[in-house]
């Protein structure tokens, strides 16, 4: 059985992936049977689409792949905590577990700025698994920005 460590470093590929299109680096993939089932990465730039966050990309990849919208017994591994818009897809999903590697203090809804996992009024809360590579995830992304400033 493969671990988070690996899995997400699989979702730091496709971080750098979006870093190469000067995309702001976040990555995911979606695990089932510790078998990787899609992966994607931030196209909200490159495809002007708002809605283009790695996630929503890969979660629409598992669900074509499975030819179901329910993913019960799946993993989400982000690098970033997800915004809003990503947490309510991981729940609408149906998503199992989501592990993530950097918190967004700005904009995460999974224990940062708000925490969709514990509102009881939804009608599904995925595990949360935090801080997996955090150091790493959290270092993509500043340098990325921290590149930007410079130009």
């Amino acid at each position: 059985m493969k671990s988070h460590i690996y899995f997400m470093q699989q979702a730091l590929k496709e971080a750098n992936k979006a870093k190469q299109k000067d995309e702001v680096p976040v990555g995911a993939v979606v695990v089932k049977d510790d078998k990787i089932i899609a992966r994607a990465h931030n196209q909200k730039n490159s495809k002007k689409n708002a809605l283009l966050h790695a996630e929503i990309s890969a979660l629409e990849k598992a669900q074509k792949k499975l030819q179901d919208w329910h993913l019960y017994d799946c993993t989400l591994y982000v690098t970033l905590e997800p915004c809003p818009m990503c947490a309510g897809a991981c729940i609408n999903a149906r998503v199992g577990t989501v592990v993530f590697g950097a918190s967004d203090e700005k904009a995460g809804c999974f224990g940062s700025v708000f925490d969709f996992s514990q509102k009881n009024t939804f009608n599904h809360r995925p595990k949360i698994i935090k801080d997996i590579l955090k150091e790493e995830c959290a270092k993509i992304l500043s340098d990325f920005f921290k590149t930007k400033r410079e130009k």
